[in-house]
């Protein structure tokens, strides 16, 4: 039997995030979807990955071991949507069906001789085809359908995973005076990890994970649900409250709630993060925060794709794309969405939008150093974990530079007919 985990329409909803990965490489919970999905229904089939053609080379270097757009007609297939927030739903898999939420495809289950009919030219094709032919029925399922929707998830995601992975107990260094607060059985520290003395960990909301690698110094508070990822530094004095994924290798420090920060992320310093999205190799500058409520408790407005959408909560912070960096006493307004590999140098509120590839300076956009310059910072920031900048990756950029340029110069002439009035 095959899994093929699929991207659908969707996937433009979650940009910036989703500009330089699959849906299903979205974390939620402390793994990503697709590690759910995999564990779930694929421990003893062949993967197949479904993704838009410029990523296909990035996401095979990420997970070697799957086929990618490539399908085949010779064996029985479950298809998988990318956007599901799998949290051990039953399913019935004996018969051929489209398991559909709302209007949504959820999954399909198809056996070999169906699918030699119905295969189509592309796996998008072959997914119309079998959607088409095979009767539906409805299936208890979750599909994330913006950033937000995966940060509000995510406390009973970490809570999930925290039950999937079956680990609990201390395993790490503790140097001395750990405070516990709730039930021992929800936390779990793991080998290799370090807990430096005067550490609070509260679990009486939910589990508390704090994996390989990762150290916790001193005067720190950790509120669960909390996924505390491998490598991940929670610096002196930090709050993190609950709902938070972090990880791996991240530098968290100030205060968190409710945020997933992909790996190779820093929040070093001082400043409030909440109810936010953030790609991988992020740096904020110390003292950079971001506000999640607006002061008349109104429902929060995110620009996705530079077009306004109703995010139905008065919750809802930063959604920063991979490798954008701000500057020290930066201040994000409630649902700012920054692009990726955007500069962000501000001693005022942020706009609400900031293009890929800008740079944004108190109140004026430009285009920067431009695209080399910033490939160069880098493989810098990439260098300093030993890390490399791929040629896949490289190419990626290249073609998302491209693929943003229209957009970039009609914000940048915006904001300078805007500040040219003022």
């Amino acid at each position: 039997m095959k899994i093929c985990v699929f991207e659908d329409e969707k996937a433009r909803d979650f940009f910036p995030i989703t500009m330089t990965r699959a849906t299903y490489e979205l974390r939620t919970g402390k793994t990503t979807i697709l590690e759910k999905l995999v564990d779930a229904f694929g421990k003893h089939a062949q993967i197949c990955l479904h993704t838009r053609d410029y990523l296909k080379e990035v996401v095979k270097e990420r997970h070697p071991d799957y086929l990618v757009n490539e399908l085949g007609a010779d064996d029985d297939v479950l298809f998988l949507n990318g956007r599901w927030m799998y949290r051990g739903e039953k399913v019935d898999l004996a018969d051929e069906y489209v398991g559909m939420a709302g209007d949504e495809v959820v999954l399909i289950n198809v056996k070999k001789e169906t699918l030699k009919k119905l295969k189509g030219e592309t796996i998008d094709e072959t997914i119309k085809k079998l959607k088409e032919e095979l009767g539906s029925d409805k299936v208890e399922a979750k599909l994330a359908h913006w950033p937000w929707d995966l940060v509000f998830e995510n406390p009973e995601m970490i809570k999930y995973d925290f039950q999937r992975l079956g680990k609990k107990g201390i395993h790490g260094k503790v140097y001395g005076n750990l405070e516990i607060v709730g039930d021992k059985d929800l936390v779990y520290i793991a080998p290799g990890a370090k807990i430096y003395p005067n550490v609070v960990i509260d679990v009486e909301n939910g589990p508390v994970m704090i994996h390989e690698g990762a150290k916790v110094y001193s005067f720190s508070f950790i509120e669960g649900p909390s996924s505390i990822g491998e490598k991940t530094y929670v610096m002196m004095g930090a709050k993190i409250r609950e709902g938070v994924t972090a990880g791996p290798v991240v530098r968290m420090g100030g205060e968190v709630e409710e945020s997933i920060v992909h790996g190779y992320s820093n929040k070093y310093h001082d400043g409030f993060l909440g109810h936010a999205y953030v790609g991988e190799w992020v740096n904020l500058g110390a003292l950079t925060t971001n506000s999640d409520l607006k002061n008349d408790y109104s429902e929060v407005v995110v620009y996705i794709n530079g077009k306004p959408v109703k995010s139905g909560s008065i919750k809802v912070g930063s959604i920063i794309g991979d490798h954008t960096k701000t500057s020290i006493g930066t201040l994000l307004n409630t649902g700012t969405v920054i692009g990726v590999m955007c500069n962000v140098l501000s001693t005022d509120l942020s706009p609400k939008y900031i293009p890929s590839f800008t740079w944004y300076h108190n109140g004026k956009l430009s285009k920067g150093a431009g695209l080399r310059r910033m490939l160069k910072t880098a493989e810098t920031a990439m260098g300093r974990r030993n890390k490399k900048l791929t040629e896949a990756q490289r190419k990626l950029f290249h073609y998302l530079y491209e693929m943003t340029r229209e957009e970039r110069e009609y914000y940048i002439e915006l904001f300078y007919k805007k500040y040219r009035r003022e």
